[in-house]
């Protein structure tokens, strides 16, 4: 153990207070409309995850080449209470359905379903659930998850059925498109350069902030004494 440092050890009891002071600020909600610093940091790399996550204009153009291509699979649904809105999804669409129990026959063109399950999903990722609740009845994240649910079994089925390209599209649509509009619903998108500054600070502040602890336990045990040294080898006689 070295000889206590006063200069070290009030450096170190600084850095600590000062950084519970930030630590307190962060949680405080002092951020706009009564969010703590986590809460808005959040939210802000949301936005940027939603304006970097629009595919469906792709997924859309790799559609087109299904666009009269006429199929016909069986799906099991796992939840009985969904059958009755699944089936209205599939008509409502121009598919035909054939429900016995928890499983639904459905036939019909594969590219213009799709085609609808992007319309919905765009609207969605727009903001726009209205338009999607009043096309089907009810409620617009409950038909996203309906069609999730279906789809995930059609990709299933397909494939069983050997048909490699059309599994590809039927999950290229649920989770390029569904799962995105899904999760990001509400939210509003942000394209990274337009924030780039203030996400390039928020990063930076991370490192800081890390290093900040760091460097304070560092001089308060240096203050007091307590150093990393090598130990000394021993010397054979």
């Amino acid at each position: 153990m070295a000889g206590t440092h006063k200069g070290h050890l009030g450096i170190g009891i600084v850095l600590a207070i000062s950084f519970w002071i930030v630590l307190f600020l962060i949680f405080s909600p002092i951020f706009g409309q009564g969010r703590n610093g986590l809460q808005y940091a959040d939210e802000m790399f949301n936005t940027l995850a939603k304006g970097s996550s629009y595919f469906i204009p792709k997924v859309a153009k790799s559609n087109e080449k299904f666009m009269g291509k006429m199929v016909s699979v069986s799906i099991t649904l796992d939840k009985p209470e969904t059958v009755e809105n699944t089936a209205k999804l599939f008509t409502t669409v121009g598919a035909q359905v054939e429900v016995q129990g928890t499983e639904l026959k459905i036939a019909g063109d594969l590219g213009k379903t799709m085609a609808a399950v992007l319309n919905d999903a765009d609207a969605m990722y727009h903001n726009d659930g209205a338009k999607v609740s009043s096309l089907y009845g009810y409620n617009e994240k409950e038909v996203l998850k309906d069609w999730h649910a279906a789809l995930t079994k059609m990709e299933k089925a397909f494939k069983k059925q050997k048909m490699v390209e059309e599994a590809k599209i039927v999950s290229d649509v649920m989770k390029k498109t569904v799962e995105t509009a899904y999760n990001f619903y509400q939210v509003d998108a942000v394209q990274v350069r337009e924030k780039a500054g203030l996400m390039t600070g928020l990063l930076v502040f991370y490192v800081a902030y890390t290093m900040w602890w760091g460097f304070a336990i560092f001089f308060i045990f240096e203050g007091i004494g307590l150093t990393m040294t090598k130990a000394k080898h021993k010397k054979e006689v």
